[in-house]
């Protein structure tokens, strides 16, 4: 029930000087009454009417204002959607660099996946490998290198 479908109605009548205070509404059974009550008690029903449209104006308020629409919410985002055309260059970018690590010789090609994609130091790959921490770093630069330059020759055409 809002503040317009109330189910009372206050008014107030002066005769000679003397103020009347009342309250009408329909009982439950239908009937109409009206019910003269006292001016604190007036006041108060005054003071509730109008607490109850403030917070009625603050539910409207909050309600407008906390809508969410496909745009506020990209407006919003921390990370924002990305375009159809960032979408397609990204699979052409990603595909081109799995073709380029594939293309590569397989100990190179190995030694730059257990680098890059699993995170292994140079290291933990000699001792997989059974050689030095230079021997990988070395094959690695090589390999990063060739990665490097092929991508370059996409980008650049």
């Amino acid at each position: 029930m809002t503040f317009l479908d109330k189910a009372y109605t206050l008014r107030e009548e002066s005769v000679q000087s003397i103020t009347h205070y009342y309250i009408s509404f329909t009982d439950s059974t239908g009937e109409f009454q009206d019910l003269e009550v006292s001016e604190t008690l007036y006041i108060e029903f005054r003071q509730l009417e109008r607490k109850n449209r403030n917070l009625q104006q603050t539910d409207q308020w909050h309600k407008e204002h906390n809508e969410v629409y496909e745009e506020t919410l990209n407006r919003r985002a921390v990370f924002k959607p990305k375009g159809v055309e960032e979408l397609i260059m990204e699979a052409e970018l990603s595909e081109l660099l799995h073709k380029t690590i594939d293309s590569l010789p397989e100990i190179q090609r190995r030694r730059f996946l257990l680098y890059y994609e699993y995170d292994y130091n140079y290291h933990q790959i000699g001792a997989m490998e059974h050689c030095t921490a230079s021997s990988v770093g070395k094959s690695i630069s090589i390999a990063k290198e060739k990665v490097k330059a092929q991508m370059k020759k996409y980008l650049c055409a």
